[in-house]
């Protein structure tokens, strides 16, 4: 066992390192604990001895991933210099290029949650974050566009959409994709000349 505060928070941080690597590549089904193990070069028993279980540990990838992108996008929509289409524009970017890992970790501890109650409170609070950060950015959007939905139905929607998107994409999915992305760009770029 690890035996400094030191030595237990890198080895915590490989066995997270690991998880997530593995999460994207085998996704939950395929990690044993002794598979994790050796992918974080760490002794198999100190999985449970640190996190629990195995499933707190995703968990726990989950929010580590959540909490890094929440604030890069918080940082992204709180820019004053940045008019809000372009910040919807590299939030696209980031859905459909460059979150494509944090897509199948979110996918995947989802999957797992809808079959254990004791995660789905966990995995609920990640949706909360996201819609926290939603909700703050497109608050002045929302009203300068004059959108005739509440907020909270807008903020849905878009969530709703990302994971539509990134189910169907995961599934092998892309038909219409673009062109829905299009055809919402060029109703902002409308909204933005007004």
């Amino acid at each position: 066992m690890a035996s400094s505060p030191v030595a237990r928070a890198q080895t915590e941080e490989a066995f997270l390192d690991a998880a997530e690597r593995l999460l994207v590549d085998v996704g939950y089904a395929g990690i044993t604990t002794r598979r994790l193990a050796q992918e974080a070069k760490a002794n198999h028993g100190l999985v449970h001895y640190y996190f629990g279980s195995m499933e707190n540990l995703l968990v726990r990838v989950l929010e580590r991933f959540t909490e890094r992108l929440t604030a890069r996008q918080r940082a992204m929509y709180s820019d004053p210099e940045i008019p809000f289409l372009e910040k919807w524009r590299q939030a696209m970017r980031y859905l459909v290029s460059e979150d494509v890992a944090y897509e199948k970790v979110w996918l995947e501890l989802q999957a797992l949650a809808w079959n254990r109650p004791e995660l789905r409170e966990q995995v609920a609070r990640v949706n909360e974050e996201w819609r926290e950060v939603l909700t703050e950015a497109f608050a002045e959007p929302h009203e300068r566009y004059g959108i005739d939905m509440p907020l909270a139905a807008l903020v849905s929607l878009v969530i709703t959409f990302n994971e539509g998107i990134m189910l169907e994409r995961a599934q092998g999915i892309s038909e219409g994709h673009k062109e829905l992305l299009a055809w919402i760009d060029g109703w902002l770029a409308a909204k933005e000349v007004r």
